[in-house]
């Protein structure tokens, strides 16, 4: 008779614990982030999992951003969609155009009743990812803005100082050379650096009708005399190893890190990876300033990516994506990240959090990016962009540019031919939609 209780007790046990399991909602979160950061995404899902048990988040990496966004994409016409995916801020006018296959997430955080309050992001962030009528679409994350980075020790040893302005940049990439090393400056993911962001930085129109923000019926108008003169002035120093190109995206990291270049111009969140992989005293300070183009910087302007929800999935997975995002946005997770990171922190209560931690204080210049983007309230050439197609603009952007470091272009022929081939992709955009 005993035997028979303490097996029904042990059974018992088993059903319950089976139960338990099976009430546990998953919620699938399609990423782009790889090594380091990868792992941080890992952290945060598991230590949100820790806090409750109804939902599990199951972080899923998926490559680069543009393969993430093209696997969800091909995974919602084949409902096979993950609740969560992550989709860097050049995707944000193809994902409003998914008609039926976005949740907003102003619409989700009602619906679910979880609090929300969009005073609480910092406005330069949110303000790219709303409606012209300011719904909120997508949930920021990891939000960022290119930053100089210099080597502090290299700058100290050839006599150079900090530069503010692009006269500067030559000047101190020609006392660096002059002092042995390979090359002055060298900058990634150049078309959000050079083309973006130094329009942006000079109050200058990267397209029209608001840099696509008012209407899809925008044309880019980006080949313009600053643009030009600066670009081919940059591909003139190359001679004399003032300027070396280093590829896309990251690809020029180690030559900032190995101490190849003195200087470095890309996004505020590679300081993760600076700080573990450099073996001097390195620093970031604000883009330089163009003094023939402005009398001074307007603001720069954000990439990186948020967290976009997908319709068709179970309404109980819904319930987990709204606690999720709640948790994600948390002082305490993205004060954490932004430290960690370099992503700036998406709330002003993180900001606040990490000033009064003592952060910005131990680690001088990492509150540089939040300082770009705040420097001026945004006009409709600095607030970002919104252009259908753009992924594939920024390709074109690149093979022009890459020709103009080659040689093979001038930078006004280059920037004309990106301009007319992006324009053409953007008439197809328009005639998708429609």
């Amino acid at each position: 008779m005993k035997h028979v209780t303490f097996g029904s007790l042990v059974a018992g046990v088993a059903i319950s614990f089976a139960s338990a399991a099976v009430a546990q909602v998953e919620v699938q979160w399609w990423h782009a982030m790889g090594g380091a950061n990868g792992e941080r995404v890992d952290k945060i899902a598991a230590d949100f999992n820790a806090t409750q048990s109804d939902y599990k988040i199951v972080p899923v990496y998926k490559g680069n951003y543009t393969e993430t966004m093209t696997a969800a994409i091909a995974a919602f016409r084949a409902k096979e969609q993950p609740a969560i995916v992550q989709v860097f801020e050049v995707g944000t006018a193809t994902m409003m155009a998914a008609k039926g296959a976005v949740y907003p997430v102003e619409d989700l955080m009602a619906d679910t009743g979880q609090s929300f309050d969009k005073s609480d992001y910092l406005p330069a962030v949110i303000s790219y990812y709303q409606t012209p009528e300011g719904k909120l679409l997508s949930m920021p994350f990891n939000s960022s803005t290119p930053v100089l980075w210099y080597n502090k020790d290299a700058l100290d040893a050839a006599g150079a100082k900090v530069p503010t302005t692009w006269d500067e940049v030559k000047s101190a990439s020609e006392k660096l050379v002059a002092n042995g090393m390979k090359c002055g400056f060298s900058f990634g993911w150049q078309s959000w650096v050079m083309i973006e962001n130094y329009s942006a930085w000079h109050n200058l129109p990267i397209g029209t009708k608001e840099n696509g923000f008012a209407g899809v019926d925008t044309e880019l108008v980006f080949n313009n005399d600053a643009v030009e003169n600066r670009l081919q002035q940059i591909a003139d120093w190359q001679k004399d190893k003032l300027f070396v190109y280093g590829g896309r995206r990251g690809d020029s990291l180690p030559m900032f890190t190995g101490g190849e270049c003195g200087m470095w111009m890309n996004s505020s969140a590679y300081y993760g990876s600076i700080k573990g992989q450099a073996e001097f005293n390195f620093g970031q300070t604000m883009l330089p300033l163009d003094t023939a183009v402005a009398d001074k910087p307007q603001n720069s302007i954000i990439g990186g990516a948020t967290l976009w929800v997908l319709k068709g999935r179970p309404q109980a997975e819904y319930e987990g994506v709204a606690r999720f995002l709640n948790y994600l946005s948390s002082p305490e997770v993205q004060a954490w990240w932004h430290q960690e990171t370099g992503y700036v922190p998406i709330t002003t209560a993180a900001y606040k959090l990490s000033q009064e931690q003592g952060f910005y204080e131990s680690n001088p210049g990492t509150d540089t990016a939040i300082k770009e983007l705040s420097l001026n309230t945004p006009t409709p050439n600095s607030k970002g962009l919104r252009f259908g197609n753009f992924v594939q603009i920024r390709d074109i952007i690149n093979e022009e540019m890459e020709a103009l470091w080659a040689g093979d272009k001038t930078a006004k022929e280059a920037m004309d031919a990106a301009v007319e081939r992006g324009n053409a992709l953007l008439r197809k955009f328009e005639r998708s939609i429609k």
